[in-house]
């Protein structure tokens, strides 16, 4: 039985992680990425210390505008400082952190349902 979620054949659906890095539509994408329903990007982030709102600008700046943005902090869960969270609450978007492993999964069901997410994720 065939568990994948429907997701149209121009959104980015992530296939795999690990190796230090990720397969997304069928590319491989090594080191950090941040990935939309349109496209993915290789995000300049070394580790959970270096991310900063300036690391997120794209987030705030996509169109369709982000509302749910998936924050994979690699092999375990860490959590974000409570300034970035107030930084992404106050421009309307809800940053929720998780392994990075979750946050993938998690990414591919809220893109199947077609909602506004983006995925920050570091590899492992």
């Amino acid at each position: 039985m065939d568990i994948t979620p429907f997701v149209p054949a121009d959104r980015q659906l992530i296939q795999g992680y690990g190796d230090g890095g990720f397969r997304i539509s069928g590319n491989r994408h090594e080191g950090a990425v941040l990935v939309f329903p349109g496209q993915t990007l290789a995000w300049g982030v070394a580790d959970f210390a270096a991310i900063t709102p300036e690391s997120l600008a794209p987030v705030l700046e996509a169109a369709p505008k982000v509302e749910l943005l998936l924050l994979g902090s690699g092999g375990r869960m860490l959590l974000p400082s409570p300034e970035l969270r107030r930084y992404f609450r106050e421009r309307g978007v809800v940053l929720e952190a998780m392994d990075t492993g979750a946050a993938c999964r998690t990414y591919n069901v809220l893109l199947a349902e077609e909602r506004r997410v983006a995925a920050a994720l570091l590899p492992f």
